[in-house]
């Protein structure tokens, strides 16, 4: 068996380090070389954990002197590909730094902070990948949860798809330690936690539809339900499929109410979908028969960081991290926005 792949963790905020570290120590295709965070605080934390568990790494920061920045990071050979988790709108920069070095890159949701961001991001990625081979993937958890590829082949038993409605509420308290992150208090992109959140939920609805049902247009209203989630926290859109299908889609991070919900109605049925369970009712009243599904519970980033690593092994990247499917999923909830904004204003997508 080969030598596993050495590769480096960038960010050391929550989710780097109660998420991507259990992943990486979990898989045998990759072993961690080196962290690298903007404060040398953080960098030592995300250290300490592999430390902690048998992996000793590097430490990078903005503070550590000499010889131990990002681009010293870069020029290591003996890593071959990056975790990144930065803020959102610090992230593309680090991404195309790294593509330019020849590191392979899987980077967390969302690709960027808005959809030009976005292109220009894959635009550069198209370029420079035909000169340092490196690859892309952006990392949706969503995608790798057990529960929305099970729903997606019962859906497909259920003849064509007649309807959908999703219900995503909750509330975002302002003691939560994600609230707490400062990018994230008084963020610089559109939607706040609509976007930071959403793209999970936009992610699973696009999965959930497919190629055939892909949104077409959107229609929204939007508000700001609890002060201290600007500068929107409340989504509610009607969407229309290519097909002509119309579904519902709610979703509030700032609300009192609670609802997780991802229905899609059928001809001969309909499919209430979740990351864990699905709900499966073939046929119409009486006679309706319901099954039940259920999978353990799971962020599934281990899944998604193994996935990165297998497509390292084979050259092959995997298309559930792809830039583009990342691209959609931001394009949705980015016309959701927009439509908001213009009060209504239909809003056609491109990206689907």
């Amino acid at each position: 068996m080969a030598a596993p792949l050495g590769i480096a963790l960038v960010g050391g905020g929550i989710f780097m380090k109660e998420q991507h570290v259990p992943a990486v120590l979990a898989c045998p295709l990759i072993t961690a070389k080196a962290v690298w965070s903007r404060s040398l605080k953080s960098a030592e934390e995300t250290a300490k954990l592999l430390a902690d568990a048998g992996t000793t790494v590097d430490v990078y920061s903005t503070e550590s002197g000499p010889d131990k920045s990002y681009d010293d990071l870069l020029k290591r050979t003996d890593i071959a590909g990056l975790i990144l988790a930065l803020p959102i709108v610090d992230q593309p920069s680090y991404i195309e730094k790294a593509l330019a070095a020849g590191k392979h890159v899987l980077a967390e949701k969302p690709i960027a902070k808005d959809v030009d961001t976005a292109i220009k991001l894959i635009e550069y990625y198209e370029k420079i990948s035909k000169e340092t081979k490196a690859t892309l993937a952006i990392a949706e958890n969503f995608r790798f949860q057990k529960g929305w590829p099970y729903a997606v082949e019962e859906i497909k038993k259920l003849g064509r798809v007649t309807g959908f409605a999703v219900k995503l509420c909750s509330m975002m308290q302002a003691t939560n330690k994600y609230y707490l992150t400062p990018w994230r208090t008084v963020p610089e992109y559109q939607g706040g936690f609509l976007l930071d959140g959403g793209v999970h939920y936009t992610a699973a609805l696009r999965k959930l539809l497919g190629k055939e049902d892909a949104v077409a247009s959107v229609i929204a209203m939007t508000s700001l339900v609890s002060s201290h989630l600007p500068p929107k926290d409340t989504i509610n859109a009607i969407i229309q499929t290519r097909s002509g299908v119309l579904g519902s889609y709610i979703h509030s991070a700032g609300t009192t109410m609670k609802g997780f919900e991802f229905h899609i109605a059928c001809e001969n049925g309909y499919v209430e979908a979740g990351p864990d369970k699905v709900v499966t009712v073939r046929g119409v009243g009486a006679d309706a028969k319901t099954e039940e599904k259920t999978f353990e519970k799971s962020t599934a980033v281990k899944e998604e960081v193994q996935a990165w690593a297998e497509a390292l092994v084979s050259g092959e990247p995997n298309p559930e991290q792809s830039p583009e499917l990342a691209l959609g999923d931001l394009e949705l909830l980015e016309k959701m926005l927009t439509s908001g904004d213009q009060d209504g204003a239909r809003q056609k997508l491109q990206y689907q």
